[in-house]
């Protein structure tokens, strides 16, 4: 073990002699860490926070296509898939899209019909809605200075505006589902899009046995061809495959300059230096084995690697979930001018962080390695002749 020791220790301090070159890997080596696992960070915590979102959504929804888009659904649609064994109610949705010129942004318009809604928080004002109001989300507040009481133009699908009401401002806390959104009464919601009162934007359908939701989804679609009854299964697998898609497009993206560093990295362990060698020559002259030069330059790039991997896990760790993921969350988030405004909860995956350093630490080691084993099995005189 003494011996073990003092090879440690000579390996800190032939690293602290050659500081300049140790300190330029280890900052090539950890922005190389930072950049990867801020992204497999906030991919994955994306995922979890979708997840624990869509955990309470519909088993089953059902929506019309017509010429492959979506299209109003018919109300006595209802009636009918109600009749098939298995389920139970099923709750029309009022919901749609309105572009606010002002601000350039969309917003999600529902009516509050009061079956099926979900209890949400609010900072102040009421829920649900009367007529002439609307509860709108923490973003559309702050987007047009808006407070309860406050006035709302909303412009219908004939052309003309209304002026809605303020009645509440749903709170910071629920802004991941409504921070874009506006919920009116139903009439008001017919009457600003002229939807007519025997239509819906799509069906909640509530299904008795979770396992039976493939089967009843089946018999919608043999009864009404135009439909497609969508899973909240295929919802998450949907959301699943989009955060990784677009993290393997970030990815891409900083996959020229992520080779680049990784090829800077790799030359200067790779690459011995003529003082290396000579090193190398003198350790062999006095009587280190062969062995004892390898577990030198193994602690040498473990201490190395190890101290990049930590500084930039760390420093990725604390960029995505304390200062909100400020490079790559729009990347990721998607594209829109209003965005919630939510912190991600901690956590590491231990997954990650062992693939991370299989990925990155395993292959330096060997780099660093593999050419010390070619100059320690050398005759020493010639290695230090060059």
């Amino acid at each position: 073990m003494r011996k073990h020791l003092k090879i440690l220790e000579y390996a800190l301090s032939s690293l602290w002699r050659r500081k300049f070159k140790s300190l330029g890997i280890i900052a090539v080596f950890s922005l190389i860490i930072f950049t990867l696992s801020s992204i497999l960070l906030l991919t994955y915590a994306f995922k979890r926070e979708a997840m624990e979102v869509l955990r309470g959504a519909p088993e089953l929804i059902v929506q019309r296509i017509s010429a492959g888009r979506h299209e109003m659904i018919p109300s006595w649609y209802g009636k009918r898939i109600q009749e098939i064994p298995g389920v139970g109610m099923v709750i029309p949705r009022y919901w749609g899209y309105y572009y606010d010129p002002s601000t350039g942004g969309n917003y999600t318009v529902m009516a509050a019909a009061g079956r099926g809604d979900r209890k949400l928080e609010m900072l102040s004002g009421k829920y649900p809605p009367a007529g002439g109001e609307v509860v709108v989300g923490k973003g559309v507040a702050e987007s047009r200075f808006l407070s309860e009481g406050s006035r709302i133009p909303i412009k219908g699908s004939d052309g003309q505006v209304r002026n809605f009401i303020v009645a509440g401002i749903f709170t910071d806390e629920s802004s991941l589902l409504t921070n874009d959104l506006i919920i009116m009464s139903l009439m008001d919601f017919r009457d600003v899009f002229k939807t007519g009162n025997e239509r819906a934007t799509d069906l909640v359908v509530q299904v008795f046995n979770p396992d039976e939701v493939e089967n009843v989804a089946r018999k919608i679609r043999e009864i009404f061809p135009d439909t497609r009854p969508i899973t909240r299964k295929e919802i998450l697998r949907t959301y699943d495959t989009l955060f990784d898609w677009r993290s393997g497009m970030v990815l891409t993206m900083f996959g020229g300059a992520l080779l680049a560093f990784i090829i800077l990295a790799w030359d200067k362990a790779a690459g011995l230096s003529a003082e290396e060698r000579h090193e190398i020559g003198i350790l062999k002259a006095i009587g280190w084995e062969t062995s004892d030069i390898m577990e030198l330059r193994f602690w040498e790039g473990f201490v190395t690697s190890s101290v990049s991997f930590l500084t930039g896990l760390i420093g990725g760790y604390l960029h995505i979930f304390f200062f909100g993921a400020s490079i790559f969350a729009p990347a990721l988030k998607g594209w829109s001018v209003i965005f919630p405004s939510f912190r991600l909860l901690p956590y590491l995956n231990p997954y990650q962080v062992v693939v991370l350093m299989f990925l990155t630490v395993i292959p330096y080691m060997a780099a660093t390695i593999f050419p010390s084993w070619k100059a320690a099995i050398t005759d020493p005189d010639v290695v230090m002749r060059g």
